[in-house]
C-alpha cells in the first residue's frame, strides 16, 4: 500500500538501490519501505540520503515477505509497470470503496508485465471464464477495462479484452484478501450452481434483476467459507426441518447441487449451508415465477 511521506521532512537513508527511480529504505520504525521518485536511485549507493522532498511515493506492506518480494519483483521487471499497477489499485479503490489487500501490488505488477511481455511474443492466452467474470463480478470487469485503457495510456500496449477478465479476478482476489487459486476456484462454482439451478427448474434465469444479483452475492460468499474452511456451524434442526418441509422442491435443488460440489469439488456443503441455500432458492424463484408462493 502507499503512505504519505515524513511530516517533518527528514531525509531517508537508502538501504539498497532497486533502480534509478527506486530504493529501499526504512521508516521511522524500522520497517522496509520503496521510495519511488525521479532519479532518486540514479549514481546512489546505500547510506546515502534521498531528501523527502524528491520522494514522490512510498511503499509500505505491512507484511516483511511482501516488501521482500514486491523489492525483489522490482529488481526484475522495468519500474513502470508498479507505476500502472498503482494506478490501476488506486482507481479500484476509490470506485469499490474499499481497500484492496497490499499483496495486489505484487501480483497485478506481475501480471501485467507478463501479460505484455506475451503480446510481445504473439502469444494469446484466451480466458476460460470471462463469461463468467462479467455476470459475477461487474464492477470489478469494468474497472479490468478501465486498466486496459491505463496500460494503453502509459506503456503503449492494447491487451486483449480477455485480460480485463484477468485483472478483474485479481481486483476480486484483492478484496477477499485470498488466493487467485481459490478465486477461479469459487467462479467456477458459482457457474456450476447456476447451471444445476438452470437445468432443475428449466429456466433461463435473469441475469439482471435484482434477486438474480443477491443470489450471486450469497454464491460468492458461500464459496469463501467453502474454500477457506470458515463458517460457524448452527444446530438449530427445527429451522432447518422446517424449512425442507416448506420449500420441498428448492430443498431438493439444493441437495442436488450439494452432491455436484462434493463429486466435482470435493466440498461437502453441511445441513446450515444447504437450509440457507434453499431459502435463498425460494427467493429467487419466486422472483422470476418458477417457484410458487407458499399457502
Amino acid at each position: 500500500m502507499t503512505i504519505p511521506g515524513r511530516p517533518d521532512g527528514q531525509p531517508y537513508r537508502i538501504c539498497r538501490v532497486i533502480g534509478n527511480n527506486y530504493v529501499l529504505a526504512h521508516d521511522d520504525g524500522g520497517r522496509e519501505i520503496i521510495l519511488r521518485g525521479l532519479g532518486i536511485g540514479f549514481k546512489k549507493h546505500p547510506g546515502d540520503l534521498v531528501p523527502a522532498r524528491n520522494v514522490e511515493r512510498i511503499y509500505a506492506m505491512r507484511s516483511p515477505e511482501h516488501s521482500s518480494r514486491l523489492s525483489k519483483l522490482l529488481s526484475d521487471v522495468p519500474p513502470e509497470f508498479l507505476d500502472v499497477s498503482t494506478e490501476i489499485i488506486e482507481t479500484a479503490e476509490k470506485q469499490l470503496g474499499r481497500r484492496l489487500s497490499e499483496n495486489v501490488y505484487i501480483t497485478l505488477t506481475d501480471h501485467i508485465c507478463f501479460a505484455v511481455e506475451r503480446m510481445r511474443n504473439g502469444i494469446t492466452y484466451p480466458n476460460q471464464l470471462l463469461w463468467e467474470i462479467t455476470n459475477f463480478y461487474p464492477a470489478e470487469y469494468a474497472l479490468g477495462e478501465q486498466a486496459l485503457d491505463i496500460i494503453e495510456r502509459r506503456l503503449g500496449f492494447r491487451l486483449a479484452r480477455d485480460e480485463a477478465g484477468f485483472i478483474a479476478l485479481h481486483l476480486v482476489n484483492a478484496e477477499i484478501d485470498g488466493r487467485m487459486s481459490d478465486m477461479v476456484r469459487i467462479t467456477q462454482f458459482i457457474r456450476t450452481i447456476i447451471e444445476i439451478v438452470e437445468s432443475y427448474y428449466d429456466c433461463k434465469l435473469d441475469e439482471q434483476s435484482l434477486d438474480y444479483g443477491r443470489f450471486i452475492t450469497h454464491l460468492k460468499f458461500l464459496g469463501q467459507r467453502m474454500t477457506q474452511n470458515r463458517y460457524t456451524p448452527e444446530d438449530d434442526n427445527e429451522f432447518q426441518s422446517m424449512v425442507a418441509r416448506r420449500y420441498r422442491s428448492d430443498y431438493e435443488c439444493a441437495l442436488q447441487i450439494r452432491e455436484h460440489l462434493q463429486e466435482s469439488f470435493d466440498i461437502c456443503l453441511p445441513p446450515e449451508e444447504i437450509t440457507f441455500l434453499t431459502v435463498h432458492l425460494h427467493r429467487l424463484g419466486l422472483s422470476m415465477g418458477f417457484t410458487k408462493k407458499e399457502e
